[in-house]
Parts: C-alpha cells; structure tokens; sequence
C-alpha cells in the first residue's frame, strides 16, 4: 500500500449483504476512512552496536593460537590469540645483553673518572685529562639509557604477538584460523560491546522536517516477544548531513542495556511520529514518502501456513483473500503496512468469508 499522507484510519464498522436469490447472507465488515490526526510513520533500520572494534595485529608472523570462537564472551584483557613471537623474544635477549654490557662500560669509566679526579687534585695530571674522562663517563652513561630504551622497546613490541581483548565484549567474527599470517593492520577478530546497542533508520530528509516535536519515536524489534518488542527512544539522534544519492538522514536511538536476544544486524523499525504530511512533487528528488498505515480488528486476520492476508470485498460484494504486511497490535486492533488501500471494506469473520468466496 503506498500512500502520500501519514495519518491513521478510523474504522466503520458496517453489514454487506451478499449472497444470490431469496437467501443473502450478512456478513460484518469494516471500512478503513482518513483522519486529519497525526500519526506515525514506520521505516526499516538495523540494529547495531555503539562500540565495535575489529582487533587487528600491529606485527607480522604465524598464528599459533586461536583462543575464542565467534560468539563467546569474553573478559577485558582476556587472551585472544598468540603469533610466532620467537624473533621477537631472541632481540629481547639481545637487548638485555646489550644493556648488561653498556652497564659494564658503565661502571669502569666511572672508576676511571675518580681515579682522575684524584689524579687532577694532586696535580699530577691537567684540567684536558679531567675533562676527557668526565666526557667519557657522562658519553657511557648515556649509552646505558639508550640501550635500556631499546630494550624496553623489545619487550613492548614482543607483548604485540599476545592479542588481548581490549574491553569486555562477544566475539562477533573471527576470520582467521591457526597457520595464517598476521599482518599489520589486518583484522584477526570482531568484538562488540552487547550492553551498548542502538538502532539506525535512513529517514527522507522531508519526513525529518515534519517530525511532531514532543513526541516519542518507538522502536520495534519484531523479533522479540510481545510485551518486549515495543521500545520508547525518547531522545533520538539525528545526523547533520544528508545522503546525496537517496536524499535521507540517518536517525540513530539508543537501545536499553542488556536487552536479551538482540545482537548487531537484526531487523528493527522505527515509527517517527509526523505531525502532518509532507507534498511531494512529481518532479521531486526526493523518494516517495513511507507507506500510511490501516488499522483492522485482529479476528479480520486470516492465517495459513507462511501467508497472513484479509478477505477484502470486491465492488460486487465478493470477499477475496487478499495478503496484507503487518505492523503492530494494540487493543485488539491491527496495523496494516501493505496490501489495503483506504475505503477498502475487510470481512470481520473469516470463516464465513471463506465459505463465501
């Protein structure tokens, strides 16, 4: 159903009369009419997480072990995986052997330089000799710090063959297995923050400007339960810039912590409240506006296998099933997304449509 106005629909509830010769039958049916109320506009959005990381090697080298599978908890700090860190660890070595020696140069320029400082106040040698070797004791004494600088870069860089999990998150992907090269940059594992989710909408751009102020915007998850599905997002977030290829706005809303089941990638909408419509042009860039919704009793819905629809009646009375796109249910009344048109009469009792059609 595709329609330029957002508005609900009261329902009239009303009798048809069908049936041939002497015998008609009466059949309850409604009929779906405008109102001049607001109402609310529904769009598709996906669910995704706030904190997303793709947890990459800074290092080069085999990897040797693989601790976690996709969709595992895990802690902060937890190891994740281990690269071929034997390089590494032989220039740690070599580095803490240099520093060892460093250290022992180190300490004979100092004997030297008090042994000249004793020299220098007997005046058996000249201020030049003094100077050399204090020279010499302060060029040593530089030479340890810049070789324990460099062994402390070993060790930092020999920490980058242990990847750890950066925050407390579920292991969403993990593309690579024991015997891959790591390489910098490339991404070993995915890891998400399940308490910090939202919902983003690509919204057109002339829906954002007939928004109804004060008003909250709802969330739906259709795949939770009844009493779940249905989520207030009372402070919505709108970006500041426009796509230029579908002339939208992305609408993003916050999602409660820890609500159960809901996991980056499934399917939500949103239902922006509109305060009235939005005229669209033919010759308008913009796309079309989001479809109105209808509002039929719940027992006018028929149920078969994977087919959910409505017996419609036709001009001469004939009710034909028709299959319709729901939304949500509210005291004992049905949204209508697609498949009804307004003025459209609908069958209240499907069974007797059914033995009538």
């Amino acid at each position: 159903m595709k329609a330029k106005e957002f508005a609900a629909f009261w329902i009239v509830v009303g009798y048809f009369a069908w049936g041939g010769g002497a015998s008609a039958q009466q059949l309850a049916s409604v009929v779906a009419e405008p109102s001049a109320t607001a109402g609310s506009a529904s769009f598709d959005a996906v669910v995704e997480a706030v904190r997303q990381t793709a947890v990459a090697a800074q290092v080069s080298g085999t990897i040797l072990e693989v601790e976690v599978r996709a969709g595992e908890a895990v802690h902060a700090g937890q190891l994740l995986l281990r690269i071929d860190a034997r390089a590494a660890d032989q220039g740690v070595v070599a580095s803490d052997a240099q520093v060892q020696a460093a250290r022992a140069s180190l300490d004979v320029a100092a004997q030297e330089f008090e042994r000249q400082q004793q020299l220098f106040q007997k005046n058996y040698i000249s201020q030049a000799a003094l100077e050399r070797a204090q020279a010499q004791f302060q060029a040593t004494r530089a030479q340890v710090s810049a070789q324990l600088a460099q062994a402390e870069v070993a060790r930092t860089q020999s920490g980058f063959f242990v990847v750890r999990a950066p925050y407390a998150g579920i292991v969403s992907e993990v593309p690579v297995s024991v015997g891959d090269m790591a390489l910098p940059g490339r991404a070993l594992l995915i890891l998400y923050d399940p308490t910090q989710l939202r919902v983003t909408a690509s919204v057109p751009q002339s829906v954002i400007r007939a928004l109804e102020s004060g008003v909250a915007p709802r969330i739906e998850i259709p795949e939770l339960a009844s009493d779940q599905r249905w989520i207030p997002a009372p402070n919505p977030q709108v970006l500041p810039t426009v796509d230029p290829q579908s002339y939208s706005v992305q609408v993003r809303m916050t999602l409660p912590r820890n609500i159960p089941t809901v996991v980056p990638g499934m399917f939500a909408r949103v239902w922006l409240p509109v305060a009235r419509p939005a005229a669209t042009s033919a010759a308008s860039a913009e796309p079309a506006e989001p479809n109105v919704s209808l509002l039929v009793p719940s027992r006018a819905i028929v149920r078969r296998a994977e087919m959910t629809g409505l017996y419609v009646l036709d001009a001469n009375g004939r009710p034909l099933l028709r299959q319709v796109r729901l939304g949500q249910e509210i005291d004992g009344q049905v949204e209508i997304l697609a498949g009804l048109s307004a003025g459209e009469r609908v069958a209240l009792e499907p069974q007797s449509a059914a033995r009538m059609h």
